[in-house]
């Protein structure tokens, strides 16, 4: 990778580790609904000017039932359960379970036909990661310091960025990526649009909670994808998503620095399980 890929890189893991910052400040003073429909509209509005000029925005007809599904299970289920999760939990906590993706990830493989995810060194990675996750979930919830049925929300979210990395990389791996997630947040907006209007603030949010979602919008999605893209031309989507791991130590740290969230038992033994986990379990093995 060159200096110019790992600055990439590296700004991408910033940018992805600071949207549970930014929904933990805003969804204290703006619905869940209105934030992921400013959030996207934002977003597709950045996007859509660069689609166009790339000549990759107008997807062909046969490929939009798996445009719709990824819509769905990576936008509006879980953009969805992670902003409203955040209400009750730590942003730190959010971004530890969103780490959680890999390990899904092999899992759906395996179901969808790839046997190497039984390999050794992936299957120590599934337990490393379970006993974190097993570890996180427990002890947050027993200790009655995080509510059980967000941290459940949170995992929701993660299985179905899981399920959607892997249906995209089989069925339409030949459209473009900026495109495709152009068109879900396009799609996104129109589905939450009537919820927003019916949540919308009574009051005037802050400058803080409005700043928020501006970045939100702005930084942590429409250019942190731009960005990703680059990565993933310059080395590839497996080294690519390494990017995980660093996103979800800048989630964490945020939350204890900037929002003073505690640092926990259970996120400070499940962090690094769940990451190991990740790392192994998201290895390519040969067949």
């Amino acid at each position: 990778m060159t200096k110019v890929g790992w600055g990439r890189f590296a700004l991408v893991g910033f940018l992805w580790g600071t949207p549970y910052l930014f929904l933990k400040i805003a969804v204290a003073e703006i619905s869940p609904a209105a934030i992921v429909f400013l959030r996207v509209l934002i977003g597709a509005i950045v996007l859509m000017p660069i689609a166009i000029r790339q000549g990759t925005f107008f997807i062909a007809r046969k490929y939009w039932p798996f445009v719709l599904l990824y819509t769905v299970t990576e936008l509006i289920g879980p953009w969805y359960l992670i902003t409203n999760a955040e209400q009750k939990i730590t942003s730190g906590l959010a971004g530890l379970l969103v780490a959680t993706v890999p390990i899904w990830a092999a899992i759906l493989a395996s179901i969808f036909g790839d046997h190497t995810v039984w390999h050794k060194s992936r299957l120590f990675g599934l337990i490393i990661g379970f006993i974190g996750v097993v570890a996180v979930v427990g002890i947050e919830s027993l200790s009655g310091r995080q509510d059980i049925l967000s941290i459940s929300m949170v995992i929701l979210a993660a299985m179905g960025y899981a399920y959607a990395i892997n249906m995209i990389n089989r069925r339409i791996p030949q459209v473009a990526g900026l495109a495709l997630n152009t068109w879900a947040m396009i799609i996104t907006s129109v589905v939450y649009l009537p919820f927003a209007l019916a949540s919308w603030p009574s009051e005037s949010p802050s400058i803080q909670a409005v700043g928020s979602v501006l970045a939100l919008g702005v930084f942590c999605t429409a250019i942190a994808f731009i960005l990703f893209f680059k990565v993933m031309v310059e080395v590839g989507p497996p080294r690519a998503s390494l990017v995980t791991y660093l996103n979800t130590a800048v989630a964490v740290l945020l939350g204890v620095v900037l929002l003073g969230e505690p640092l926990t038992l259970g996120i400070a033994l499940g962090l690094p399980l769940v990451l190991i986990g990740s790392y192994f379990a998201s290895r390519k093995v040969s067949r």
